[in-house]
């Protein structure tokens, strides 16, 4: 549709709009999914109107049909119901209104529902997002729980009372939600995300009662789950009964059975955890009396002993011994000083007998040159010649006179 417009040449609504009805009714009949929001079939009327709405998408179309066209299926239809629509788009021009002429509606059966929650359970596993590694472990003891449950609900009312009766300081967050319909995807999908994004929110808790398989379908839808797999905060699925299992369960960090179960799973007993602490602090104390025991039996076999009930008796014993030892090392030194002191009594006598002044005292005389050489032989001393004649008394000059014969001085 190409056209050539300005705003000093513009193109009237009712052209516009028959342009674009020309456009649309080229279009070929097409095979649309979608759950059954609104139904309008008045008495008497040959058409029935209905809303078709995406149930993972905030987006919607009206649907027209013959009452004939829905009158084969009305026994199994019903709002909230999906079904597959073959139609032709039809434009409205002059409302500029889309809508969709449905020629054949066909309710998708549980069979068809759960095979494509089998082929989905599939894919999402294979990309991981089921996978153990990523569970994420709850907090012992959760300062503030996120609730999503529906309004007024049971499920609400028993995960509250049961948390609360068991932890009485816990508190919650809660975000009202519907949690079937065309509206639970879109809005159990913000909840969660607001509530991720509240950094005080420790564990998200989804939680819904039983229903049958078309109502819990929201819970198994991709949307969903993906939101949940970007969570940063840990989430538990209490999605049903314990044979009930939407995809939200796989995907959460941890599956409660019911609702119930949640609550129990998320927050301690306070009467189990005080009966734990009891337990533990009993056992401490038997471990210290048992310690304490065993040290003061050990005292008492140590204080038994005689070394610790007469403990002079080992110092007078080394005191003996030492007192011993020190006379015999007295002995000892003093036989090694007489034997010392009479070595050098007869060291000295030797030395003393064989002096020279000894030999001198015994009247001999020894004669030196003036150089103090000694003489040994007449043959070296020159005739006339004077030497020093040293005797006991002391010494005096004396010449070699004669025929070798030595005399005093003159």
């Amino acid at each position: 549709m190409s056209l050539t417009t300005s705003a000093e040449a513009p193109l009237p609504v009712g052209q516009v709009s028959r342009l674009i009805g020309g456009w649309i009714d080229r279009l070929g009949a097409v095979w649309v999914e979608g759950q059954i929001t609104q139904l309008s079939r008045r008495p008497g009327a040959g058409v029935v109107f209905l809303t078709l709405r995406d149930p993972s998408q905030d987006v919607s179309v009206s649907v027209t049909c013959y009452r004939q066209v829905f009158d084969a299926v009305a026994d199994v239809v019903s709002e909230g119901a999906r079904v597959v629509v073959h139609a032709k788009p039809e434009w409205y021009a002059p409302r500029g209104q889309l809508s969709l002429r449905a020629a054949e509606i066909r309710p998708v059966g549980i069979g068809e529902l759960l095979a494509r929650l089998e082929q989905l359970k599939r894919s999402l596993a294979a990309e991981g997002l089921f996978a153990a590694e990523r569970k994420r472990p709850l907090p012992f003891l959760p300062q503030l729980v996120g609730l999503v449950c529906g309004r007024a609900s049971a499920a609400e009312r028993d995960v509250l009372e049961v948390a609360r009766r068991r932890w009485p300081a816990v508190r919650f967050e809660v975000r009202n939600v519907a949690v079937q319909g065309v509206h639970a995807v879109p809005q159990v999908v913000r909840a969660v995300r607001e509530l991720d994004e509240l950094e005080r929110v420790d564990v998200i808790v989804v939680a819904r009662g039983g229903g049958s398989v078309e109502d819990l379908l929201p819970f198994s839808d991709e949307q969903l789950v993906r939101a949940v797999a970007e969570c940063r905060t840990p989430v538990v699925s209490a999605i049903g009964h314990e044979p009930d299992s939407p995809l939200l369960d796989l995907v959460a960090d941890l599956r409660a059975a019911t609702p119930t179960d949640a609550a129990k799973k998320v927050v301690p007993d306070v009467r189990e955890e005080l009966e734990r602490v009891r337990a533990l602090r009993d056992r401490a104390l038997r471990c210290v009396r048992g310690l304490l025991e065993r040290e003061e039996r050990g005292l008492a076999y140590a204080l038994a002993r005689p070394v610790m009930e007469q403990p002079q008796r080992m110092v007078e014993e080394r005191r003996e011994q030492v007192e011993a030892l020190l006379a015999r090392s007295r002995r000892v030194l003093g036989h090694l000083l007489d034997r010392a002191d009479s070595e050098l009594a007869h060291t000295r006598a030797r030395v003393v007998a064989l002096s020279p002044a000894a030999t001198l005292e015994r009247g001999y005389a020894v004669l030196q040159r003036p150089d103090g050489a000694v003489v040994r032989s007449p043959d070296e001393v020159a005739q006339d010649e004077e030497l020093r004649a040293r005797v006991a008394a002391g010494e005096f000059t004396v010449r070699r006179v004669g025929g070798g014969g030595v005399g005093p001085r003159p």
